[in-house]
């Protein structure tokens, strides 16, 4: 996961923990939005997923909105902007498709309304 966190701290010019927790958020919405046996798959493929995921959820970050918005609010109380968001998407995404495959990455995605008009 450093390798990840350094890309997205460079491309979204963000601070690494910012990086991180973000990195963690993202993937706690996988786990909690996506069908089980893909995203574990996913989380399979990277080494750390699941343990950046389980931080997230320990952490809190509460939302009054479920879904992506949820997952929006969470990113923007770390302080992300909409532009830091999409950098963040990008790389988090690009990585999991390096790692688990378009096929895997295509079928969370299309599981999680919304998500597919992002990626």
């Amino acid at each position: 996961m450093d390798d990840l966190i350094a890309r997205i701290s460079a491309s979204a010019g963000i601070e690494p923990e910012v990086a991180r927790t973000a990195v963690g958020l993202i993937l706690a919405f996988l786990r909690k939005e996506g069908p089980a046996q893909d995203v574990d798959a996913l989380f399979a493929a990277m080494p750390g997923a699941a343990e950046a995921a389980a931080a997230a959820d320990a952490g809190g970050g509460k939302s009054l909105f479920g879904g992506l918005m949820g997952l929006a609010g969470k990113l923007g109380a770390l302080g992300l902007g909409m532009g830091e968001m999409q950098a963040v998407g990008k790389e988090v995404f690009g990585y999991v498709r390096e790692k688990a495959g378009d096929e895997r990455v295509g079928q969370v995605a299309a599981a999680i309304p919304g998500l597919a008009q992002f990626l």
